[in-house]
């Protein structure tokens, strides 16, 4: 049986049960650099457990909608960060965290907004909306199994939003 799945816009409310939203909102914390910076401090929970903090840079190729969802991930020892570069919008596809996906949501990202995914949120591949799209990924490097994959036995379609 397919899963179809409507994506919904990214909003930190809607995200906080698989990650924090990462996005200037509101008034700096504090302003610096002799009054030219405002600083948004500490805008997401990055866990890296017995590892160090590790930038990475990636390339992904754009999708459209609709699209076929074939696996997520998860990353148990650390938490991951995607920050778009390029201000390409991606597909956001995360299920809660377990020995097994639940049930699939879907966002699509405004330019501005990045995310950091908790350690054990099931999550999609990098996915740029029609165009391609690079990233900074903010993860754990270290010893230990970082990974595990989930491939979906019924497909999963993130559709278009109405």
């Amino acid at each position: 049986m397919t899963v179809n799945v409507t994506p919904k816009p990214l909003t930190a409310e809607a995200f906080a049960p698989y990650g924090d939203v990462i996005e200037v909102s509101g008034a700096p914390d504090m302003i610096i650099n002799q009054g030219m910076c405002g600083r948004h401090h500490d805008r997401a929970n990055v866990d890296f457990g017995e590892g160090r903090a590790g930038i990475s840079l990636f390339d992904a190729k754009a999708r459209s909608l609709p699209m076929t969802v074939a696996l997520v991930e998860r990353h148990p020892l650390g938490s991951q960060a995607f920050v778009p570069i390029t201000g390409v919008p991606m597909i956001v596809v995360v299920a809660a965290a377990g020995e097994t996906p639940g049930p699939i949501e879907a966002f699509i990202s405004q330019p501005g907004q990045s995310i950091n995914l908790h350690r054990n949120t099931w999550h999609g591949v990098l996915t740029p909306l029609d165009r391609d799209g690079q990233y900074i990924v903010i993860d754990r490097i270290g010893d230990g199994n970082n990974l595990v994959e989930h491939w979906f036995k019924e497909p999963v379609i993130i559709d278009v939003p109405q």
